[in-house]
């Protein structure tokens, strides 16, 4: 896997538009179907890894508050899908943050295939992430952490309000 990540622009142009989180991917023939296209699910798998690797790049500390009570509870998931993709193709997932809003967080995703110095928009996604904390009676709804909420803000598709958790 030819992974590393990156902050641009969405759009072509570099200087347009609010930043997203970038990482990049080369898919593998793992990663294809036996028509040899890429399976539709593995678009929501690279979503999840492109979260992983904002959290690691940006928010570490919300990785430690994962390993004790906080959970990031996927609520909706979903893709649109505009051309296929095959083995060895170079795709960048651009992430950036639609909204925040309580303890939910929507993130939104391009897929865009990288080819002869140009980007094609193949696809267009979304994740809507709810923050719960484990309790002796089980998940509750949790403010997002104030960590989290500043590393997405500086993401934002338009604005964020400030519901972040105070701590």
């Amino acid at each position: 896997m030819n992974l590393h990540a990156s902050v641009a622009s969405r759009g072509s142009a570099p200087a347009a538009g609010p930043r997203t989180y970038c990482y990049r991917h080369t898919v593998s023939f793992e990663e294809t179907n036996v028509v040899g296209n890429v399976y539709f699910t593995r678009h929501i798998s690279w979503q999840g890894r492109c979260r992983e690797m904002f959290l690691r790049d940006y928010a570490p500390e919300t990785l430690n508050d994962l390993q004790r009570d906080l959970r990031l509870v996927a609520l909706n998931v979903g893709c649109e899908y505009f051309a296929e993709l095959h083995a060895l193709d170079d795709v960048e997932i651009r992430m950036w943050l639609a909204h925040l809003r309580q303890h939910r967080i929507k993130l939104g995703f391009d897929y865009l295939l990288r080819r002869d110095g140009s980007d094609l928009l193949i696809a267009r996604g979304f994740q809507e992430i709810g923050c719960m904390r484990l309790t002796p009676n089980g998940l509750v709804p949790w403010a997002v952490p104030r960590g989290l909420a500043a590393a997405l803000s500086a993401f934002n598709e338009d604005r964020v309000e400030d519901f972040s958790d105070p701590r």
